[in-house]
C-alpha cells in the first residue's frame, strides 16, 4: 500500500488530498496543528478503515515536527507532501508593509516544508516512490510576475522554489524527486470565492501528475495542467 504525508490536512486542498488518497487506498498520514479542531478531517479518518492516520505538527515549530517524524520511525513515506501554507497580508503598499507578518509567512511557507523534509528525508528514502512534493503559487514566479505587490506571499513562494530546487541536487545521490507544483487558483479559503477550480478539480489533476513524476521531473516547477512553469 502507497503512503503519502500530507502537511495542513485540516482544510482547503490539503483536506480534498486526504480525501482523494485514502479513497484510492492509500495509508494516509494526514497532518496539521490541533487534530482535536479538525472535525471533517477526523470524520474521514473514521470512515477510512484505518488507511488514514491523523498526526499533530505545526510545520512552524521544530520540536512538532521532530515529534511527528520520531512516532512514524521506521515507515515508509512514498508521497511527502507540503501544502501548508498561509496567504499573509493582503493589499499592502510601500509605507505600509508589516514586517512582523512578512516574517510569519516565511516561516509558513518557506522554512515549514524544509523542516518537514529535512525531518522525514530518511522515511521518504526508505519507500518505494521517494518523491516530495510542495505547493507553490504562479505568484512566486519572477518571470511571471507583472502585477507587482503581495510582498511576503510573493517572496515565500520564490524562496520555496529555491528551497526545493536545492534538495533536488542534494538529494539526488538517494534517488528522492523534489518538485514544486502550482495548483491553480482554487476555491479554497486562501483562494477566496472567485477561483476557477474546486479543491477536487484542483487535486485530481495533481494526483494525476505526481503519478508521473520521477527523477527527470526533479528540481522543476509544473503548473497544474502539466506544463513546464516559469521561474
Amino acid at each position: 500500500m502507497p503512503s503519502t504525508l500530507i502537511t495542513g490536512a485540516n482544510r482547503g486542498l490539503g483536506l480534498e488530498f486526504a480525501r482523494q488518497y485514502a479513497a484510492n487506498g492509500w495509508h494516509v498520514y494526514a497532518t496539521c496543528r490541533d487534530p482535536n479542531s479538525a472535525s471533517e478531517l477526523r470524520q474521514i479518518a473514521d470512515a477510512s478503515d484505518q488507511r488514514m492516520q491523523v498526526v499533530a505538527l505545526d510545520v512552524t515549530d521544530l520540536a512538532s515536527v521532530k515529534a511527528a517524524a520520531s512516532q512514524l520511525d521506521g515507515q515508509a513515506i512514498d508521497l511527502l507532501l507540503n501544502n501548508a501554507g498561509v496567504g499573509g497580508p493582503r493589499n499592502e503598499t510601500i509605507g505600509s508593509i508589516d514586517y512582523d507578518a512578512w516574517a510569519k509567512v516565511l516561516n509558513v511557507n518557506t522554512m515549514g516544508p524544509m523542516r518537514v523534509s529535512e525531518a522525514f528525508v530518511a522515511h521518504v528514502a526508505r519507500s518505494e516512490r521517494k518523491l516530495i512534493v510542495a505547493l507553490t503559487s504562479g505568484m512566486g514566479s519572477i518571470g511571471d510576475n507583472a502585477s507587482g505587490g503581495a510582498f511576503a506571499y510573493r517572496s515565500s513562494k520564490a524562496a520555496l522554489n529555491m528551497v526545493m530546487r536545492s534538495l533536488a541536487i542534494d538529494l539526488a545521490a538517494r534517488g528522492i524527486t523534489c518538485v514544486v507544483v502550482n495548483p491553480g487558483w482554487v476555491k479554497t479559503d486562501m483562494g477566496g470565492p472567485r477561483g476557477i477550480m474546486s479543491p477536487a478539480e484542483s487535486v485530481t489533476k495533481l494526483r494525476h501528475m505526481f503519478e508521473d513524476f520521477g527523477e527527470r521531473h526533479s528540481g522543476k516547477f509544473f503548473n497544474h495542467d502539466g506544463r513546464e512553469y516559469t521561474w
